[in-house]
């Protein structure tokens, strides 16, 4: 039976704006002792892909306009943090107090468009936003790794999303390059012989999750993992075809 390894890559610095992401990485796999295979994939979280690309905005610097004031109102939050959320995003989906839950302009639906406080900086002021385009972010930084590995690997950009009917977060792919989003086994057949007729795995979700336990979400500093053994075919892919198209959308 195949198996999944999950090598987490700690040691990699505190990344800032202009740092080369794939550099560090090397160097952590280097240090894990791992010899590059093709069919390899890094999972690398969303935090030091945005620093990396300057994406930190001060507060400060932030001039709320009307919508985002009555709108802050109505959800207790920063009037500042609002209008960054609404720049972020193509819809208000859900507003209630201390909830806003929006259509990020890259398509998928999550709270805040992305945009965090924690491990940013040391000052409250500070928030980041995700990537511009996860899915170049992730097409991007495989490219620098392949081009120093010589194999073909492939990238998973992942951040922590809630769910609409469950509690908790959970890792999720907001950028791939080289996974395939989505692997449809509809034509298969079951144990017992049975023809999938609806079956499609979220396969990149699946393993930006796995690979979310071996980073953590607090003070771990493990911001990149490497996968091996991903149980489907690597193939050219991106984010879209993870987002449910509106029209078959039942939640909203």
């Amino acid at each position: 039976m195949p198996s999944l390894t999950l090598t987490p890559l700690p040691g990699i610095p505190f990344i800032r704006r202009g740092d080369d992401l794939a550099m560090p990485i090397l160097h952590a796999a280097a240090r894990a002792r791992i010899a590059w295979e093709d069919g390899d994939i890094v999972v690398v979280a969303q935090k030091v892909v945005s620093r990396a690309e300057g994406r930190l905005i001060d507060l400060r610097t932030v001039t709320p306009s009307p919508e985002a004031q009555a709108l802050a109102a109505r959800v207790d939050k920063d009037p500042r943090l609002v209008e960054l959320i609404l720049r972020e995003s193509n819809a208000v989906v859900r507003a209630a107090p201390g909830v806003l839950i929006v259509e990020h302009k890259r398509g998928f639906v999550c709270a805040n468009a992305g945009i965090d406080h924690s491990n940013v900086c040391g000052d409250d002021e500070c928030v980041l936003l995700l990537p511009e385009d996860p899915d170049r972010s992730a097409a991007d930084l495989r490219r620098r790794l392949e081009e120093a590995t010589g194999k073909r690997l492939g990238v998973i950009i992942n951040d922590s999303h809630g769910r609409a009917w469950r509690l908790g977060t959970v890792g999720v792919a907001i950028g791939l390059s080289g996974v395939p989003g989505l692997v449809d086994l509809r034509g298969r057949h079951d144990l017992v012989g049975r023809e999938l007729r609806i079956t499609q795995i979220g396969a990149a979700d699946e393993l930006a999750a796995a690979a979310s336990l071996v980073m953590g979400q607090a003070a771990e500093g493990i911001p990149a993992v490497h996968a091996r053994g991903f149980p489907y075919p690597l193939r050219e892919a991106a984010l879209g075809e993870l987002l449910r198209p509106r029209e078959k959308d039942l939640f909203r």
